[in-house]
């Protein structure tokens, strides 16, 4: 599907990524985060977008998002935390990646 999910529209892909995302504990993300592939999304962000950014491979934008610190790997710090409370998330797999979003 990522292969099909490039020759989408934005709008096409906006709607798709729509039905796929969800909230998840954070609990449920622990081995995904052990192999590093957990993003977190600026609450200021779309995740909507970030995702569909992150299939068209717009390396310049997530550039800019890193150096903003919008866009980063989840800490060490952040992942104790969100354990800790048990914290639902909202998340979009674009694999191999989990983004994430603490809306709260």
């Amino acid at each position: 599907m990522s292969e099909a999910r490039k020759d989408l529209s934005d709008d096409e892909l906006t709607a798709v990524l729509n039905t796929e995302t969800a909230q998840i504990n954070w609990l449920e993300l622990q081995p995904y985060f052990a192999r590093g592939q957990v993003i977190v999304v600026h609450r200021d962000l779309d995740l909507i977008v970030v995702g569909r950014e992150l299939i068209r491979d717009n390396t310049a934008q997530f550039q800019r998002w890193t150096e903003a610190e919008q866009v980063a790997g989840v800490s060490n710090v952040q992942a104790q935390s969100w354990y800790d409370q048990k914290k639902d998330l909202w998340a979009l797999v674009i694999a191999p990646w989990v983004l994430v979003q603490d809306r709260a």
